[in-house]
């Protein structure tokens, strides 16, 4: 009857290893969506963010007074402010990616940490079956 319990310990570890193990990649693609919308969403913020430089830089090399007035194209006045919307306009997003893969981290390092600890229990059960059975089987050679 212990013998039962044991292999029936071990077989619910295995399935519990399974399911950790299915856990953990299942985790790992999101995490690597998460990896690919954070880039995204900072390409398309440096995108918006070359435009709106390349239409200062075209204002300050076309306008005279605007050359003349300040040292280079990111001393006018409005470059600033158009900068700062777009960061303002990108950066709940781009936090709330950040938070997401920083979630899917913690998640993945406590499934890690559960399936070693699964896996470290499977090799002390092994070992005290195996030493059991050496015991009885050199019990009766004495």
């Amino acid at each position: 009857m212990a013998v039962a319990a044991i292999f029936g310990a071990l077989l619910s570890n295995k399935i519990r290893e399974a399911n950790l193990t299915k856990r953990i990649g299942d985790l790992q693609s999101y995490k690597s969506l998460a990896a690919y919308s954070l880039g995204d969403v900072r390409d398309i913020k440096s995108q918006e963010e070359k435009e709106v430089r390349d239409f200062y830089k075209s204002l300050y090399n076309e306008d005279a007074e605007y050359n003349g007035k300040y040292k280079d194209y990111t001393e006018i006045p409005d470059f600033e402010e158009a900068m700062d919307m777009i960061a303002a306009k990108y950066q709940d997003q781009l936090d709330e990616i950040q938070a997401w893969e920083d979630s899917l981290n913690a998640e993945i390092t406590v499934s890690s940490a559960e399936l070693e600890e699964l896996k470290a229990y499977d090799e002390s059960y092994k070992g005290w079956v195996t030493s059991n059975i050496q015991n009885d089987y050199n019990f009766g050679q004495g």
